[in-house]
């Protein structure tokens, strides 16, 4: 076969860049029966650790494509750190976390692996719903042509052949220096801060503890601002700040790296043998493209935006863009929605770059101040930590967390006014549901410890597939109304699941039915500020569209046509009484 027949002449998606979040996007959309074709201008994975610390969010996004048991099996889990400032400690921080929680709050683990097991995920699941996901290595793009119909692509494979290809839609994974985004004349907007961090990965064997590790002018490396991760291979990714007047050229060179690094570590107490394995420089930077979607070109990860590495929002606001992204495209190109869906993806995930921008920003200013003032303000923050709690808070490092779609044309009015129509499991006794929950549409559905029928189960496990329906209610009787909703195929199809207090009726220890999750904490209620009768519509990605304190069946017909992009799509599935009623 020659080299031009491995290239398709068409593709459903183009994916450009095969780092983690092309490798992602392509496993989600072969999860949803989408054929998907990367490129990729290396030869292979990734080398260095780049970004290492993947956070519960991420982990659930990797777990819709089974890729979590690969991940948690490789990376190291932690839930806090230390910040020291001239070698006192100023700061022990712990995150969110529980026992009954299905991942750690973060976990280390170099970025290569996930593209590996990304790569693994979507080479399987492409096999298995018989859609291909075939990525080529050593393939660079040269051109492109967002045409009305579709992107035209021009790229060269390693031999040196150029091959045509057409897409339906492209998505621009390639990363900082992004083709795609230089192809279409774009530029990204916003703030680039001077500070410069080298980073050096080490291998060293080590006992101690894995969490976050920061030292503020450390003895070891007076004027300096060092970042410690344990990652799995007995690596230790160390990062640490240059001064303004050093040549980049000559802080990366080994003989100026090793015994800054050789310093710290006596500093420490790590006196095991060490080894450099890959060293680089980094500066941060604050910038965004202002749209996500350029006609059928769609940019993720650092193709659209550059956050700072201080608070790991970086990794972790990719992994989201492929989730948000890959569902909706799905969703139109299956026919199951109106392309109206799509501007939604960039609606949303530019609000959330904007979030992390603003709590990105923050943080750099801390790390790596931009010129005397921030210098002496740190200083003051760090003193004032070194005697009382109070100030603590000052320092914390606000990790990456997942980012409220506020104003999204997808979230659906909250409480939607009833009507005539019978309600679901009517309780007349059952208070309203409050103002303002904290589940609310716009937020990422939070997570809950459950039992299903097959044993212990988390929420979150129940999605990432399609639209969910989840009803709490005593009464199995209660998705009685909705089972004519129950329809479709896909990742537009919709799911009903009924949450039940224990000991309820029906509620037996363990479910018989697929479609009842048993509440034995009422860890779920809680988190959803649930009572009788709560329902609410959860997207394929995991984010709630609308919340009701009982619905209608047309009332939830209604909300699937705007998360969908249009009522019209849905009427080969659903009844046609429930949307025009």
């Amino acid at each position: 076969m020659s080299a031009a027949a491995t290239f398709p002449a068409h593709v459903p998606v183009l994916i450009v860049g095969g780092g983690p979040v092309g490798m992602t996007c392509a496993a989600l959309l072969a999860r949803y029966g989408v054929r998907s074709l990367v490129i990729e201008a290396d030869e292979g994975y990734c080398t260095g650790s780049r970004a290492i610390c993947v956070s519960r969010r991420s982990q659930e996004i990797l777990g819709w494509v089974g890729a979590d048991a690969a991940v948690s099996a490789t990376g190291l889990p932690w839930a806090g750190g230390r910040s020291y400032w001239r070698g006192q400690e100023v700061l022990h921080f712990t995150m969110p976390h529980d026992s009954t929680q299905r991942f750690a709050p973060m976990v280390n683990i170099q970025q290569y692996y996930i593209e590996e097991y990304a790569h693994q995920a979507a080479h399987r699941l492409g096999a298995d719903n018989q859609v291909g996901s075939e990525v080529r290595w050593q393939t660079r793009l040269l051109q492109v042509n967002n045409l009305a119909d579709g992107p035209e692509a021009t790229v060269q494979d390693a031999s040196g052949l150029q091959h045509v290809i057409k897409a339906d839609y492209l998505v621009a994974c390639d990363g900082g220096r992004s083709t795609v985004r230089e192809q279409l004349g774009l530029q990204l907007e916003g703030v680039q801060y001077d500070g410069k961090y080298v980073i050096v990965d080490i291998e060293q064997t080590t006992e101690r503890e894995v969490e976050r590790l920061a030292w503020f002018d450390p003895p070891s490396n007076p004027g300096s601002t060092i970042l410690m991760h344990r990652q799995p291979g007995n690596v230790w990714r160390v990062d640490y700040q240059v001064r303004d007047d050093e040549d980049p050229a000559e802080a990366v060179k080994p003989e100026n790296v090793l015994p800054r690094v050789q310093s710290h570590l006596d500093m420490i107490g790590e006196r095991a043998p060490w080894k450099p394995l890959w060293i680089s420089i980094y500066n941060a930077k604050c910038l965004t493209l202002p749209s996500y979607q350029y006609g059928r070109t769609f940019f993720a990860g650092d193709a659209g935006h550059l956050v700072p590495i201080f608070g790991v929002r970086g990794l972790n606001s990719g992994l989201d863009d492929a989730g948000n992204l890959a569902w909706k495209l799905a969703a139109v190109l299956q026919g199951q929605a109106s392309a109206a869906l799509l501007p939604s993806y960039s609606h949303e995930r530019v609000h959330a770059t904007r979030e992390n921008i603003a709590y990105g920003a923050k943080s750099t200013e801390f790390m790596a101040p931009p010129h005397y003032g921030f210098v002496l303000l740190r200083e003051a923050a760090l003193r004032l930590a070194s005697v009382g709690h109070a100030a603590k808070s000052l320092i914390n490092p606000r990790q990456s967390t997942p980012i409220e779609y506020v104003g999204s044309p997808l979230n659906v009015e909250l409480n939607v006014a009833p009507s005539a129509a019978p309600r679901v499991s009517p309780s007349p006794q059952a208070p309203a549901a409050p103002a303002s929950p904290a589940a609310r549409p716009g937020m990422p559905a939070p997570e809950a410890s459950l039992t299903c029928a097959t044993g212990p189960c988390h929420l979150s496990q129940q999605l990432g597939h399609s639209f969910v329906l989840l009803v709490f209610s005593q009464d199995a009787a209660a998705l009685q109304p909705l089972r004519t909703l129950a329809t479709g195929q896909g990742v537009a199809a919709l799911r009903l699941l009924r949450i039940a207090p224990a000991g309820s009726a029906g509620a037996d220890p363990r479910p018989s039915s697929a479609d009842t999750l048993i509440d034995h904490t009422a860890q779920a209620s809680q988190r959803y500020d649930a009572t009788e009768g709560t329902t609410l519509l959860l997207r394929p990605d995991g984010y709630i569209a609308a919340r009701w304190p009982q619905p209608h069946a047309h009332d939830v017909a209604r909300a699937m046509a705007q998360c969908l992009g249009s009522a019209r799509v849905l009427s080969a599935t659903l009844p046609q009484v429930l949307i025009t009623a």
